[in-house]
């Protein structure tokens, strides 16, 4: 079996190269890379903000496809906030704290600029390592709930790796497939038991990389706290310390940026995005709210029909209280993440939850076959 297993690695890891570069080749230049280009080079040259907009458009133009730097720029007469983008400073810079706040992917992008690749190509190298990590580590957790299956778990692979949110998001200059390889570590943490202080560390990390994760890290900390309390009576102050941590460096991190906040996050992407974001203050009532969640969630009946199957064979084939909490744990931050950005027709936002609740699914499954059990964090 061991001898199976090292060639199935070995053609795994064959298939994962292969979609890479396919993914490469398919590799998309988008409006978010002037973002976290500007971010990166606003590091650099801290007192030129003038410089740091000229050469991350000057960067992008010399790589990009003719088709995508236009759209990057607006060129079409309704993209009026691209164009200022640009050609503007001011609008450029107060754009930026979107995109800084998310530390460690800011400085992982750097780093490969550091090592010589092109600031575009930074970027999008960062999400197509990932991806490969990812099909890596995929294997290595399909592999757990199947140890005897070993071309079962081969074909399961490869079929995740090609759902058409995993080929996006590692084609595009987004940080969801570095976040992606964390939420899929998680994963096997869970499964391996790792003790929470081994957990916090991982918590710690995706926080740092995306800090608006922060919804996802604090909720898993509540929810452990709370099935230990009920369980044992006891108060896990250790715990309540990870939680306080976690928060506090999410506050430091917005507040260090100047970010703008929910509601300008949610007017500039639901209503109306502004130029130039100082001179236009704005107000989201909760009718505006309400009237672009009842829209949005219209959209999300396959999400949520997906979910719910996955979330009822849970229920159905296991009795276990843990499993059933962390379950519940990436359902429920579906639909945090949908309530608080509900961009319904960008599943990629969705799925790093989605996905884990899939394998959740496997895993309940998978004990029909091999008696698993995932046991509480000790």
């Amino acid at each position: 079996m061991k001898v199976e297993w090292r060639l199935s690695f070995l053609f795994i890891i064959s298939i994962l190269a292969a979609l890479t570069f396919w993914n490469y080749q398919n590799r998309v230049y988008d409006w978010d890379m002037p973002g976290y280009l500007g971010s990166m080079y606003t590091s650099e040259f801290p007192n030129s903000p003038d410089k740091v907009r000229i050469i991350t458009y000057d960067e992008i133009k010399k790589e990009a496809p003719a088709d995508h730097y236009t759209d990057i720029i607006g060129i079409k007469q309704w993209d009026i906030p691209r164009q200022y983008f640009v050609k503007n400073t001011q609008s450029f810079t107060e754009q930026l704290p979107y995109f800084q706040i998310k530390v460690g992917y800011i400085l992982v992008i750097t780093l490969f600029y550091k090592l010589g690749l092109s600031s575009p190509m930074a970027v999008l190298f960062t999400s197509l390592i990932s991806y490969f990590f990812s099909g890596l580590l995929l294997f290595y957790i399909l592999k757990l709930l199947f140890p005897k299956k070993y071309w079962f778990v081969i074909g399961l692979t490869v079929v995740s790796m090609l759902l058409p949110p995993m080929t996006y998001m590692s084609r595009v200059s987004t940080p969801d497939m570095f976040i992606f390889q964390f939420i899929l570590i998680f994963i096997i943490g869970l499964i391996k038991k790792w003790s929470k202080w081994g957990m916090f560390v991982l918590l710690f990390a995706i926080t740092f990389i995306r800090p608006d994760y922060i919804t996802f890290t604090l909720t898993y900390i509540i929810a452990v706290f709370f099935f230990y309390y009920f369980r044992e009576k006891k108060i896990d102050i250790s715990l309540i310390a990870q939680g306080t941590v976690l928060l506090l460096m999410y506050l430091a991190i917005i507040k260090f940026y100047h970010y703008p906040g929910w509601k300008d996050v949610f007017y500039d992407t639901f209503m109306d995005r502004r130029p130039i974001i100082s001179t236009h203050p704005i107000e989201v009532s909760l009718k505006d709210y309400l009237s672009i969640i009842y829209i949005k969630i219209i959209y999300f009946k396959k999400v949520t029909l997906s979910v719910s199957i996955m979330i009822t064979v849970v229920f159905w084939r296991s009795k276990d209280a843990w499993v059933r909490m962390i379950s519940v744990l990436f359902l429920v931050n579906v639909y945090i993440k949908f309530f608080f950005f509900p961009q319904s027709a960008a599943l990629r936002f969705f799925f790093p939850f989605i996905f884990p609740l899939f394998i959740m699914m496997l895993y309940v499954l998978s004990k029909k076959y091999n008696d698993l059990k995932l046991e509480k964090i000790a």
